[in-house]
């Protein structure tokens, strides 16, 4: 009988994480989802038992190098092994690039990108021994476009893409794969979080409003978080793998839309003049409709 698999799941306490977590479950995988407080994690137990699965909790600072150590440390010894990691574990972050400061962009890409590696490194040097595993790193489509006045957020998703990339071709000698998820708009807590509109100059208020749309438009037709569980099982257990994920509403128009764009037309977007025009644009360019 073949053993069931180990999988490691970060931020496994809502939204993306949890629905991974759950989903892995009844998929047969042993999940450890990792938590910074077990005392929270009251939603993701009821909602296993509930399910008639379990979800061993690890807890765990992505954002802290030994929390991360002593985290993996106790699944090495509780599991032997890990087949499987998912990095979803992260923060969003708004910004005009002008109006970004450095505490709140080196916060973001600590938690976003570095806590990815940490726990990359975490698992890796097992894999490579064994010869087989994946490395599931959940950026967005944030990563693949120049989403305006998400400065802090752009920067790090844009750092995770290059950084997967670069780490699938490092270690596909070692029979380990890698798998880039990139949600569009998504049912998460992090979603409700990461509203706040700086404008600290008074002269971005354009580029916040035209944010700001995208998130109302956004929430009245994000995509439940399962759907991108659901992709993510996918792409660890495929016979025929990619490495690039779009899923979740507006992430299929929105990568597809951006790559059969110059860079010029891009640019041009930005010299629209007003809101209205620009929801028209974005229509044409990319198939979503962002109107509310």
């Amino acid at each position: 009988m073949t053993a069931a698999p180990v999988s490691v799941v970060t931020g496994a306490n809502s939204g993306i994480g949890r629905a991974t977590a759950l989903h892995l479950a009844e998929q047969g995988h042993v999940v450890y989802g990792t938590v910074r407080s077990s005392a929270r994690a009251g939603k993701l137990l009821d909602a296993a038992e509930e399910r008639g699965v379990g979800v061993e909790l690890v807890e765990l600072d992505i954002a802290d190098d030994r929390s991360v150590r002593d985290g993996f440390a106790e699944v090495l010894q509780r599991a032997g092994h890990v087949d499987h990691l998912v990095n979803n574990a992260g923060v969003g972050g708004n910004a005009a690039v002008e109006e970004m400061s450095s505490e709140r962009l080196l916060d973001v890409v600590n938690i976003d990108v570095m806590g990815a590696i940490r726990c990359t490194q975490a698992v890796l040097p097992q894999m490579r021994e064994r010869g087989n595993g994946t490395i599931v790193n959940v950026t967005s489509v944030a990563g693949r476009i120049g989403a305006i006045a998400q400065g802090p957020y752009v920067a790090a998703k844009w750092a995770l893409e290059g950084l997967s990339e670069q780490l699938a071709i490092e270690v596909a000698p070692f029979g380990v794969r890698v798998a880039i998820i990139e949600p569009g708009v998504t049912k998460s807590s992090i979603f409700g979080k990461n509203t706040d509109a700086p404008n600290e100059t008074g002269a971005y208020e354009e580029q916040y409003a035209r944010m700001l749309q995208m998130y109302a438009a956004g929430y009245l037709h994000a995509s439940d978080a399962t759907e991108v569980a659901e992709v993510i099982h996918h792409a660890i257990h495929t016979d025929e793998p990619k490495l690039r994920y779009p899923v979740s509403w507006g992430g299929v128009g929105i990568t597809s839309g951006r790559a059969a764009m110059t860079d010029e037309e891009w640019v041009a977007m930005g010299r629209i003049e007003t809101l209205d025009e620009y929801i028209v644009e974005f229509g044409r360019r990319f198939g979503i409709d962002i109107s509310t």
